[in-house]
């Protein structure tokens, strides 16, 4: 099944009336349920932009990651009616997304993937729970330049910092949340958020330092 292909059987996201697209992510998900394929169309419409950005964050091409960010909806649509309602439908979906790219990684990457696995538990062995570091500036996101900039930058950090500080700061997540997402303790999450603000302003142009 593609669900980006126009002959999906599934109504395109263009052809969603605008009343639709204000329903909430969980009457769209009981919609669904109920037999609505539109309910389905509407939030992989909502939150596509986002899996792609999160998956291209592990992949870095633009193929690949357009390949997963559709197994990742496969996935959702075949297993959403196991989803636990009382959950973020986001954080779940992200959740699929990482671990599809994961898959994708090891399957088509292995040496990429032993790698990642290696960068990822060098780091959650070196970390301990920490204070954490101020957050970047709300003023850092207004202009486009500046955003162009960061998003160069955070794309030189190592995979585990740049996976949480999109997930902190592009998809506007709570620690929480991202601890749910990336399935670790929130405290590693938090560690990976310092280092990571720590490397990425050691990173960043003189004139964003201020």
């Amino acid at each position: 099944m593609n669900l980006f292909d126009t002959s999906s059987a599934l109504p395109l996201p263009g052809d969603v009336a605008a009343k639709d697209r204000a329903r909430g992510d969980a009457e769209l998900i009981a919609s669904f349920l109920s037999g609505s394929d539109q309910g389905f169309a509407i939030l992989l419409d909502r939150h596509l932009p986002m899996v792609y950005r999160f998956v291209y964050r592990y992949l870095g091409d633009a193929d690949d990651t357009n390949d997963v960010a559709q197994e990742t909806f496969i996935r959702a649509w075949k297993h959403l009616k196991k989803f636990d309602q009382s959950r973020s439908f986001k954080t779940w979906i992200l959740a699929i997304a990482k671990n599809a790219s994961l898959d994708f990684i090891k399957k088509k990457k292995p040496i990429l993937f032993s790698r990642i696995e290696a960068e990822g538990a060098d780091i959650d062995e070196f970390l301990a729970p920490h204070a954490d570091t101020p957050e970047l500036s709300d003023a850092m996101f207004d202009r486009k330049s500046t955003a162009h900039m960061l998003e160069a930058v955070v794309g030189k950090l190592p995979l585990p910092y740049r996976v949480v500080l999109t997930l902190r700061y592009a998809e506007h997540l709570k620690f929480r949340e991202i601890a749910q997402v990336l399935d670790e303790p929130i405290d590693t999450v938090k560690s990976k958020h310092r280092r990571g603000l720590m490397q990425l302003r050691k990173l960043m142009p003189a004139e964003l330092q201020d």
